[in-house]
């Protein structure tokens, strides 16, 4: 969880204003979406599933409702980590440009290095795929020496993100 918060913290500061002429460029327009992304799964509330295990049996009751938790949280940690990769990329692009032009507006001299650098954003946005978060997420926290033996897979995170569209 304090990775989440930590994540949740840090993708605001990911923002780059954009001059008013620049506002449609791709990686301003990702940052964008990812301010937008992490608001959204900030302002969401946990919200427990009805268990379908009778009162009678409440020891398997609470280990569902322990293990939905497990997979909220994972969840949410994976999303909150995908907007950070992604936000950190388009801000190296916005700093990359700003580089190039130097205060300037984009003139024919400037066309192969800003080619260059949306091209290796987009290549950074490429890899940034569900199965590396997870790989990049779990590295981590074998080097912190978490417990991962109970994580849920990919697959359940992913079941678990369609199921709850409206954090998406």
């Amino acid at each position: 969880m304090n990775d989440y918060r930590t994540l949740l913290l840090h993708i605001p500061q990911q923002n780059v204003d954009a001059p008013p002429e620049d506002y449609w460029e791709e990686g301003y327009v990702v940052i964008r979406e990812c301010l937008t992304a992490a608001q959204r799964l900030m302002s969401s509330n946990y919200c427990p599933s009805s268990s379908t295990a009778s009162s009678s049996n409440d020891q398997e009751a609470e280990k569902a409702e322990f293990r939905g938790v497990i997979l909220d949280a994972a969840a949410r940690r994976f999303q909150a980590h995908k907007i950070y990769l992604r936000a950190a990329a388009a801000k190296r692009w916005a700093l990359n440009r700003s580089n190039i032009l130097r205060g300037q507006r984009p003139t024919p001299v400037h066309a192969a290095q800003l080619n260059a650098v949306s091209s290796t954003f987009r290549q950074e946005l490429a890899q940034i795929t569900d199965q590396y978060v997870v790989s990049d997420l779990r590295a981590a926290d074998l080097r912190a020496g978490h417990w991962l033996d109970d994580d849920p897979s990919l697959d359940a995170i992913n079941r678990w993100i369609q199921q709850h569209p409206r954090l998406v």
